[in-house]
């Protein structure tokens, strides 16, 4: 029998516009690096952050890149995804993006963006954010770049160990409890 190991689901969020190049340059390499690690990229499927940056960084790299978008059209979805899933949630679907996630890398902030890294903090996905806004100190990590963003989504920067369970991590003080079977 074949090992069928999943790979990592890694949510790249931030702005949908006005977005500077810097923080546009960013999150393509976040998408770049983390297809070069075998990791699905996340989205929530449109422009800014998502499309110009972390999705089409990972495209480029041959990654596999998932966007679930606001609306009920799939065509919607930027150039980049590899599969658009028209969620028609508007921004509901911001949940069902960090809950498919085994870790959550923000780039830039916005309102939406500060409620995804809310909801990840609160239900135990590992976050790590490059140039968000003042947030409490430990949750989420503040990082300075794609790479040490790419190493944080993989825990320790080596990549999940075979036997390891991105969901097994120590829930965050103050958090509820979740397991598995509650994701």
């Amino acid at each position: 029998m074949t090992d069928r190991r999943s790979p990592a689901y890694v949510a790249v969020i931030g702005p949908g516009s006005a977005v500077s190049p810097q923080l546009l340059a960013q999150a393509h390499e976040v998408g770049r690096l983390l297809a070069a690690r075998g990791a699905v990229v996340l989205t929530g499927g449109l422009g800014g952050i998502m499309a110009a940056a972390a999705s089409r960084g990972a495209y480029e790299a041959g990654g596999t890149t998932v966007g679930l978008l606001p609306g009920p059209d799939r065509g919607d979805g930027n150039p980049y995804l590899t599969v658009a899933l028209p969620t028609g949630l508007g921004e509901l679907r911001n949940g069902l993006l960090v809950r498919s996630a085994d870790a959550v890398v923000a780039v830039g902030c916005s309102w939406g963006t500060l409620s995804e890294i809310a909801l990840a903090v609160r239900t135990g996905v590992p976050v790590a954010v490059i140039d968000c806004w003042d947030l409490p100190d430990g949750e989420p990590r503040r990082v300075t770049s794609a790479a040490e963003a790419v190493a944080a989504a993989f825990g320790a920067g080596e990549g999940p160990a075979e036997d390891e369970d991105p969901h097994d991590r120590p829930e965050p003080p103050g958090a509820t409890a979740t397991t598995k079977a509650d994701r």
